[in-house]
Formats: C-alpha cells, structure tokens, sequence
C-alpha cells in the first residue's frame, strides 16, 4: 500500500527531524514510519469495549436474566 501523509510540523519539530535523519542516517519517511509504529505498539487499537464472559456460558434457561422467579434469593 502506497499512501502520502502530509504534517504540519513545528520548526523545532522540523529540527529534531533532521537531526536524527543525519544521526541514524535514516531518510524522514523512514523515522516517521518507526514513530508510528512504536505509538501504535503503546496503544494498540482495539475493537468496541466487551463485557468479560458474555456469552461464555449456557444455563439453558432462556429467561434466566429477566424472569424475577429465577433470580429469587440471589443476593440475600
């Protein structure tokens, strides 16, 4: 996949920049590929938030969450 970003960089930013492209001899693409990748590695992006065990389990009661009856004496 090729794609083009373009980033409104501050001077200071455009100075660290060019400093590590001549310190690791790295193109700016380069630097700004690892930059994402190591950000994307800290905070990895997952789906909707789950609800552990949900659906993990059958009582073979199909009503067992809404019908009072069953939840009689639960809890007390």
């Amino acid at each position: 996949m090729k794609a083009t970003v373009q980033a409104r960089i501050s001077p200071a930013e455009r100075r660290a920049l060019a400093q590590m492209a001549r310190e690791l001899g790295w193109s700016p693409s380069r630097i700004v590929r690892e930059g994402l990748r190591l950000v994307a590695a800290l905070h990895p992006v997952s789906g909707r938030p789950r609800i552990a065990g949900l659906a993990q389990f059958h009582s073979g009661t199909s009503d067992l969450g809404s019908n009072k009856k069953h939840l009689r004496g639960f809890g007390s």
